[in-house]
């Protein structure tokens, strides 16, 4: 009966350790930036680049305004990017 006990407690640690690996290596994988506040200066920036009338260079009605919204969004990130050196998602 304790070498049973014994058996599963093994086992039992065999799995934490298993279940801790892999975040670690998840996150190694794949580069994120984490979310932090953004400047007052980065906000004006982006501001001025959605007052624009037309900031991404086409008038009237657009058939696919998702695809527009990430096309602006990608120019501010760039901006933004390129002004301040910093880097963001789009989200």
């Amino acid at each position: 009966m304790a070498e049973t006990e014994q058996v599963r407690a093994n086992n039992s640690n065999e799995e934490e350790e298993e279940e801790s690996s892999e975040p670690e290596t998840s996150q190694s994988r794949r580069r994120r930036f984490k979310a932090s506040n953004m400047a007052f200066v980065e906000m004006v920036e982006m501001v001025d680049i959605l007052k624009r009338a037309d900031y991404d260079g086409k008038y009237g009605p657009y058939p696919k305004p998702n695809i527009r919204k990430a096309k602006i969004m990608a120019k501010v990130v760039k901006s933004l990017q390129k002004n301040f050196g910093v880097h963001r998602s789009k989200d």
